[in-house]
């Protein structure tokens, strides 16, 4: 068995379009070859990430979306880390079964932790007892973590998402990659950038534009590392990232038609899907709605096909035809249609919306926000209060960052649904010409990395 090695990069967001202002990434793809990528749905990371690691279909792997509700638990999440969620086995574990001693390096790719990788690297913030967070990241093994923050800083988990989400989080992830790629046979490397400003401005802006330059020379060194080393190169996305200008209310529609329910405490009111006879967990373009008795199926269904924005609503047969019949997906799956996409708010007035709601807070929010994205333009003095709270946090004092606007409508991109151009849709970019072709399926990435490192492809089922 030959010993090849494999640089993966998950540069999410970047499509045909967006590649003609990414001088280094057109370079590598002019050498090698380049293709259209047929995702998954939802197109959404953590479903997209999952079959490319397993070649399995959401309803193999299960993960459906970026969260569901978890029905033993009663409860919606969010952004979960445990690879225990992804059921089969994934592209390293196949390859160490035919060739002992593989080695593989994961640096920001999702559920990561608890995952057989030989080296992790994951954003994890430091929780503190008074409720404060701090930046930092898990790694093992653990050794790794003081390795690399003493190099390259602290995680900088603050300009990873949220209103100051930058350039700055990508370049500490290319910096951890290059020092681990030398050690893996693979070595998987997610870069968040392109996520910020396509949503932000839309894909079509000069932002947009100036990100993917940004993006081109954050990953020069490390691809360039990579060629010295003679490493072969996969660079892919999940999806591509659409114009948005019609966020769809979902939840306020099933509340105001009596099937939400929400408690109250201290004059906020939360999602309470114990008792809601219906409620959707959105997520982009996608919702998967939980309909508690069978019962209202037909009148929920019927209700929700009549809401402006919702382009496709799939019952249990319907999803089988998408690969989302599964135990974790809604009794109903939407779809948005073009230019439209899915809110999670559930209130109907904005005096009685939870304090989570102004914040930066991805595993409180039952649904997707993007909102967090921005500081709240509606707010003159919100640069001076995030200001602030930054000072009361330098100096040990807890804070609230409500900065975040209730008011979607400034969100320009969004992603999930089907793409309706191959041009604005992901795409694969490789080194290796012997393997070229014109369309690679989401599914069929994880045979495309085997035999990079020299693992005969299809390399046998994948155990679920």
């Amino acid at each position: 068995m030959t010993d090849r090695r494999l640089l993966v990069v998950n540069a999410v967001g970047l499509t045909p379009r967006l590649l003609e202002h990414a001088p280094r990434l057109r370079a590598l793809a002019d050498r090698g070859w380049q293709a259209t990528l047929d995702t998954v749905l939802p197109a959404v990371t953590c479903t997209v990430q999952s079959t490319f690691l397993t070649g399995a279909d959401p309803a193999d792997h299960g993960a459906v979306a970026n969260g569901w509700y978890f029905r033993d638990l009663g409860e919606v999440y969010l952004w979960r880390q445990h690879n225990r969620l992804v059921r089969g086995e994934k592209v390293w574990e196949t390859a160490r079964r035919h060739r002992p001693g593989f080695r593989t390096a994961n640096i920001c790719w999702w559920y990561a932790m608890g995952a057989t990788t030989d080296w992790t690297v994951t954003p994890r913030p430091v929780y503190h007892a008074d409720g404060r967070k701090s930046p930092d990241c898990y790694t093992r093994p653990v050794a790794l973590h003081d390795e690399l923050t003493s190099e390259l800083g602290p995680f900088p988990l603050f300009n990873y998402w949220g209103p100051t989400a930058s350039i700055r989080s990508t370049e500490w992830i290319v910096a951890a990659t290059r020092k681990l790629l030398p050690r893996a046979d693979l070595t998987l490397c997610y870069v968040p950038h392109l996520d910020y400003d396509l949503q932000r401005f839309g894909p079509g802006s000069e932002q947009a534009r100036q990100a993917v330059r940004d993006l081109d020379a954050a990953l020069a060194p490390l691809l360039d590392d990579a060629e010295a080393a003679g490493t072969a190169v996969m660079v892919l996305s999940e999806y591509g990232i659409t114009p948005a200008d019609q966020p769809v209310h979902v939840n306020r529609l099933l509340r105001e038609e009596g099937f939400l329910e929400v408690y109250t405490q201290e004059g906020m009111e939360y999602l309470d899907p114990w008792a809601s006879r219906a409620f959707a967990v959105a997520d982009h373009q996608c919702a998967h709605v939980y309909v508690r008795d069978p019962a209202d199926l037909p009148e929920v269904t019927e209700l929700l096909r009549g809401l402006d924005g919702v382009e496709l609503v799939l019952d249990r047969e319907a999803q089988t035809g998408y690969g989302l019949d599964h135990e974790r997906s809604g009794e109903l799956v939407l779809f948005a249609g073009p230019g439209a996409w899915f809110t999670y708010y559930y209130w109907l007035s904005d005096e009685s919306a939870p304090d989570f709601a102004r914040g930066v807070d991805i595993h409180r929010k039952p649904g997707y926000d993007p909102a967090e994205l921005f500081l709240n333009p509606a707010d003159p003095l919100v640069k001076a209060r995030a200001a602030a709270n930054l000072v009361r946090k330098r100096v040990g004092l807890r804070y609230t960052m409500n900065v975040v606007p209730l008011d979607p409508g400034c969100v320009r991109g969004t992603h999930g649904r089907p793409h309706e151009s191959p041009e604005d849709g992901p795409l694969l970019l490789c080194t290796d010409p012997s393997l070229a072709r014109d369309r690679v399926a989401a599914t069929e990435v994880r045979d495309l990395m085997l035999g990079l490192v020299g693992v005969p492809a299809p390399a046998g089922p994948t155990p679920l």
